[in-house]
């Protein structure tokens, strides 16, 4: 079998692909197995909505066997998502040139044979769904509709990837829900991750915005036109501040802050490459939002493993110190601001006309005759 007949024009790992058996490849093809930005980009929502609410409990060692169970669950469910998608869009593959050569338009895999290997892969997500907690096998389930509607959204609105960022990451609320409950910090957090999977699937949707444009396909890749860097660079700034709400509402501390610093500054990254390269690299810069994942994902681990003193609120009461004001304010991540207390000998700071001119009489700025205006 010549393998530049059943290698799509866009898989990553080709090699890895030639070494299964051939009657294997079409099907490792068609769950996305040659390319595991994906799973990863499912996986670390999960882990993500998992460390954000172990800011407020501490992390469990069973955390390990959920992160296992969320890594089989992703694989299998990302590997159904994308065969049910490669179904209801195997005529539109077969008129774009990157996805013409999968298995379905291509004839590798028949549509039968795609149902089947579609209800083995939901068989697996199931096991896994059977051994989470109550709540969190509720929210999974409230995931579905979000999963079979998506494929259809590209014909009926320029916002697929908005879609795409409702469903991708709701392994947040499900992460959240083995935790403990979904919070409004979870709920925050949420919305941040669908402003980044905007911003990064805009950025992998470059790529095919002629053949898009063609067949009549919409995207925010079409939608933001010439803009589209600088509109994708805006949503990762969103989804940095949203993000770094989250992590102060939970006590994140100062780890929490560095975390969401660290973000925009991979977003920045990818924005400065895709202008240097002309877009050429949309396809490694998709790639690189793996990373971006991973670190809000281990940034919040860590700061659940080294906690910071809690504060009673977003910012303390101010203390009164006798003879001067508040030594130090209190201010989110754990920060505060300092403020020297006066001394007998050095008054501070000068607040009131009269006390500045006697003080500027003791320094002979001005004469004595300045008692006249004084008030007693």
């Amino acid at each position: 079998m010549d393998d530049t007949r059943t290698i799509p024009a866009d898989s990553a790992l080709p090699g890895w692909l030639a070494s299964l058996p051939e009657g294997w490849q079409p099907y490792a093809m068609l769950a996305r197995w040659d390319r595991p930005v994906g799973i990863w980009l499912l996986y670390l929502p999960c882990l993500i909505g998992l460390a954000l609410q172990r800011l407020v409990t501490g992390v469990y060692v069973f955390d390990l066997i959920w992160a296992v169970l969320f890594l089989l669950g992703a694989i299998a469910m990302r590997g159904a998502g994308c065969t049910w998608n490669d179904i209801t869009d195997r005529d539109f593959d077969a008129s774009v040139s990157r996805t013409a050569l999968r298995p379905l338009p291509s004839g590798a895999v028949t549509l039968k044979q795609a149902y089947l290997f579609l209800g083995a892969q939901l068989l697996v997500g199931l096991v896994v769904w059977l051994v989470l907690p109550l709540d969190a096998k509720l929210v999974a389930l409230l995931s579905v509709p979000l999963v079979g509607a998506y494929p259809y959204m590209k014909r009926v609105t320029w916002w697929p990837q908005a879609w795409l960022g409702l469903t991708f990451n709701w392994g947040v609320l499900v992460g959240a829900a083995v935790a403990s409950t979904v919070s409004i910090p979870v709920i925050v957090l949420y919305a941040g991750l669908i402003l980044w999977t905007i911003a990064y699937d805009t950025i992998y949707a470059l790529q095919d915005r002629e053949d898009d444009a063609l067949i009549g396909v919409r995207s925010t890749a079409r939608l933001f036109g010439k803009r589209a860097v600088l509109i994708s660079f805006c949503f990762h700034l969103g989804a940095a501040a949203l993000i770094a709400l989250a992590a102060a509402m939970n006590d994140a501390g100062r780890i929490g802050a560095l975390t969401a610093l660290l973000f925009l500054a991979h977003g920045i990254w990818q924005s400065a490459r895709l202008k240097s390269s002309r877009e050429q690299a949309a396809l490694a810069v998709f790639k690189s939002n793996v990373w971006a994942g991973a670190l809000v994902a281990f940034g919040f681990a860590l700061s659940a493993m080294a906690p910071e003193p809690r504060q009673s609120s977003l910012f303390a009461d101010h203390e009164i110190v006798p003879g001067g004001p508040p030594s130090t304010m209190s201010l989110p991540f754990g920060f505060e601001m300092k403020h020297s207390r006066p001394s007998p000998a050095d008054p501070g700071e000068t607040w009131f006309a009269s006390a500045a001119l006697r003080a500027l009489k003791r320094e002979g700025v001005i004469g004595p005759d300045a008692d006249e205006i004084l008030p007693e």
